[in-house]
């Protein structure tokens, strides 16, 4: 099995991570590029379930995991259990994505595409390694930002640089 791609998408809260991944899924997948996402939940707490379902009720009752497969669909709940990252995308693996697109994880070491809302965020700068191109809010990020060798700055109002993205991502699988 051939080893996908990862290609991470971070900032801070509220800086436009989840949109931005949605429209490069849709980029990618018109170019006939098969994704997965990983995203990490860092507002503190636990992801939401619907708490109807049997799933839920069969973690409720006790059961450290449940996975509910039907008409090609396939879900999996685990509760009170955390994974590395890496354990993670070697979940994801079988799927064969081209791509692992990861939401967050700052951390990592992955290609990265930044996210910089406002002035403040440029602290990220300091934390986040392996930056590959810097999405940004407004043309002053841009001017404090200047050149930045091997970094591909696109702003994020743009209606081509998703599309640029897109191309960076199939030209570097």
């Amino acid at each position: 099995m051939v080893r996908p791609n990862i290609f991470q998408v971070v900032g801070f809260q509220n800086s436009g991570k989840t949109t931005v991944i949605l429209k490069i899924i849709e980029e990618l997948t018109k170019q006939g590029v098969r994704t997965v996402t990983l995203k990490h939940h860092g507002h503190g707490g636990k992801p939401s379930v619907i708490s109807q379902k049997d799933s839920a009720r069969h973690i409720s009752a006790g059961a450290a995991a449940s996975l509910v497969e039907g008409g090609g669909r396939l879900l999996l709940q685990a509760e009170d259990y955390s994974m590395e990252l890496d354990d993670q995308i070697k979940i994801l693996e079988p799927f064969q994505p081209d791509y692992i697109l990861i939401e967050g994880h700052k951390q990592k070491n992955y290609p990265k595409l930044l996210i910089l809302r406002e002035k403040a965020d440029l602290s990220l700068l300091e934390i986040v390694k392996n930056v590959k191109m810097i999405l940004y809010w407004n043309e002053e990020i841009k001017t404090i930002l200047g050149k930045q060798e091997g970094i591909l700055l696109l702003p994020i109002h743009d209606k081509t640089s998703i599309s640029k993205i897109a191309d960076f991502l199939i030209k570097n699988r």
